[in-house]
C-alpha cells in the first residue's frame, strides 16, 4: 500500500490534471440497472446502480476496472462472462469506470479506503503515475513461466510498455492514428481514389482540390488533441521530453520550442486558416470529428485505428467507400512510425495470495491469443501478439478486410527509438492539456505560433516539476 504522504501527492496531482482524452463511448443503461438522475448545475449527471450480482459460493471474487463504454462495454462483460462460466472457482466482477482518469483516479481513491480493485485498465500515459502510485505491482513478478509469453508481443508495443526492461502491466488495447478518407470524394474532386496524401505538403495540394472543386466543404478533421501532435513529433523522429523522453530518468522538460513543434503546429495552422481543417470547436471532442467526416463536410478523417470497425459501418451506412492510410508526415523529415497508444492492465497489491493468482490467472486468459484475435475484429485496435496475426494472416483476415492492413502495417514499419517508444511524463496529462490550449489560441489568431509554444513549455515544464517534487 501507498504511504499516505504518496497517496495524497498523486491525488492532488490528479486533482489539478486538466480534461483528458478518452475514447469511450457514452454507456447505454444495461439491463437491471436503477439509473438515477442528479441535475448539478445545469448538467445532468447519470449514475448507475448494478443490480446485486449472484457471486458463486467459495469462489474467488476479483474485481476488474475498465474506462470502456457502448458496445466494447458489452463486449468484455460477454468475455468476463465466458471466463466465469469456463472457470467456475472464480468470480470476476467487472465494473466500467467512466474515463481513463477518472478510472485511474476511483482505484487510487479506493486503495486510500483500504479496498482497491484487483486489475484497472489505465491508458499509455498514466503509466508513470500509476507506477508512482504505489499500489500497483509489476505484472511480470506474478506471471513469471511459459504462461506469460513476453516474447510474443510485437515490437512496438513490447518498446512502449517495458519499463527499465520490465512489463510492469499486460497491454491490451493498443492502436495509433492512421488516414480515413472517402474515395467517392476523392473521385469527385478528380483526384485518384487509390492515392490517399503522405505528407503534409501532399495533404494542402489535395485538400486544395477537394475544396475548390465543392467536393466536400471542408477537407479533413481530426480531434484537436494533444495525442496527434505527439504522434507528429515521434514520425519526425522528435523526442517530446528530456531524458530519453523519460526513460532514462524522470523527464523535467518538454521540447515544444524546437523546429519539429513548430513545423506541426504552422502546417496545422495553415490547414485550419485555408479552410482545409475543421474540428468541433472543442478540444478533444472525438465524436465531432467523426461527425464530421461521416457526413461529407470532409473527405477526410485521421483517428485512432480502434475505429476501423465503426468507420467501415459508417461508410455503408452513408454509401461511401472507405479507404485508410498512413498518418502523413512532413517530407523534410524521414517517417519514422508511430506511437502505441491506447491502455494496458495493471495489478493492485496486498491482496490474499489466491486472489493475486485468480486476477494473474484471469488477465493472462483475456488478453491471450484467442482473445486478442477476439478484440482486434471486434474493435478495430490492433492485434498484439505475434500468435495473433499468425492466425489472421492463415485466414487471409487482412486481404479481406483491408481497412485493418494500413494500421497493423503502419506499426510494424515503425522505427524502434526513443521518440517512437513514447515519453514518460508523470504529468503528462496536464501536459496533454496544456498542448491543446496553446494549438487552440494558434488556430484562433490569439497567439503566434513561437508565442503560443514557448508559453506552452514554460506551464509544461511547471507542471512536470510540481509534479516531480510531488513524487520524490
Amino acid at each position: 500500500m501507498p504511504s499516505k504522504r504518496m497517496s495524497l501527492a498523486i491525488l492532488s496531482v490528479l486533482a489539478a490534471l486538466a480534461v483528458l482524452a478518452a475514447q469511450c463511448g457514452g454507456a447505454a443503461p444495461a439491463p437491471e440497472k436503477v439509473v438515477e438522475t442528479v441535475i448539478v448545475k445545469e448538467t445532468v449527471v447519470v449514475k448507475e446502480e448494478a443490480a446485486a450480482e449472484e457471486v458463486p459460493e467459495d469462489a474467488v471474487v476479483i474485481d476488474f476496472w475498465h474506462a470502456f463504454g457502448g458496445g466494447r462495454k458489452l463486449l468484455i462483460e460477454r468475455m468476463v462472462a465466458d471466463y466465469n462460466y469456463t472457470h467456475p472457482g472464480t468470480y470476476v466482477r467487472v465494473e466500467h469506470k467512466g474515463s481513463y482518469r477518472d478510472t485511474l483516479n476511483a482505484a487510487i481513491l479506493a486503495a486510500q479506503q483500504g479496498n482497491p480493485p484487483h486489475l484497472v485498465q489505465i491508458f499509455e500515459v498514466g503509466s508513470q503515475l500509476a507506477m508512482d502510485s504505489g499500489i500497483f505491482v509489476p505484472i511480470e513478478d506474478y506471471v513469471i513461466g511459459p504462461e506469460f509469453q513476453p516474447d510474443d508481443y510485437i515490437e512496438g508495443v513490447a518498446n512502449y510498455y517495458r519499463f527499465g526492461g520490465k512489463f510492469y502491466s499486460m497491454p491490451w488495447n493498443s492502436s495509433n492514428p492512421i488516414l480515413y478518407y472517402n474515395k467517392d470524394i476523392f473521385r469527385a474532386a478528380g483526384l485518384d481514389p487509390e492515392k490517399p496524401p503522405e505528407t503534409f505538403e501532399d495533404m494542402l495540394q489535395v485538400c486544395e482540390k477537394i475544396v475548390s472543386s465543392g467536393a466536400a466543404k471542408n477537407c479533413v478533421s481530426w480531434p484537436l488533441h494533444s495525442w496527434f501532435f505527439e504522434q507528429w513529433m515521434a514520425n519526425m523522429g522528435a523526442e517530446l521530453a528530456n531524458n530519453g523522453n523519460g526513460r532514462d530518468a524522470r523527464a523535467t522538460e518538454v521540447y515544444l520550442t524546437g523546429d519539429a513543434a513548430k513545423t506541426i503546429v504552422s502546417w496545422w495552422k495553415e490547414m485550419y486558416d485555408k479552410g482545409y481543417y475543421a474540428y468541433s470547436g472543442k478540444l478533444e471532442d472525438w465524436d465531432g470529428a467523426d461527425a464530421i467526416f461521416v457526413s461529407g463536410q470532409a473527405a477526410m478523417e485521421i483517428t485512432s485505428t480502434s475505429d476501423v470497425v465503426q468507420r467501415q459501418n459508417d461508410a455503408k451506412a452513408n454509401g461511401f467507400e472507405l479507404g485508410t492510410s498512413y498518418l502523413p508526415y512532413p517530407a523534410s523529415s524521414e517517417r519514422q512510425g508511430v506511437i502505441v497508444g491506447g491502455a494496458s492492465i495493471w495489478m493492485t497489491g496486498g491482496h490474499p495470495d489466491a486472489e493475486m493468482q485468480a486476477a494473474k490467472d484471469f488477465v493472462i486468459w483475456f488478453t491471450n491469443t484467442e482473445n486478442a484475435i477476439r478484440w482486434h475484429k471486434a474493435t478495430g485496435y490492433f492485434p498484439i501478439r505475434k500468435s495473433a496475426v499468425q492466425v489472421l494472416e492463415i485466414e487471409n483476415w487482412f486481404e479481406l478486410n483491408p481497412a485493418y492492413r494500413a494500421a497493423f502495417d503502419q506499426l510494424l514499419e515503425t522505427k524502434p527509438t526513443r521518440a517512437t517508444q513514447g515519453a514518460l511524463i508523470g504529468a503528462f496529462p496536464e501536459v496533454r492539456t496544456i498542448i491543446e490550449q496553446a494549438v487552440e489560441k494558434v488556430l484562433a489568431g490569439e497567439a503566434t505560433v513561437d508565442e503560443a509554444l514557448a508559453a506552452a513549455k514554460k506551464d509544461a515544464d511547471k507542471a512536470i516539476e510540481d509534479y516531480n517534487k510531488s513524487v520524490e
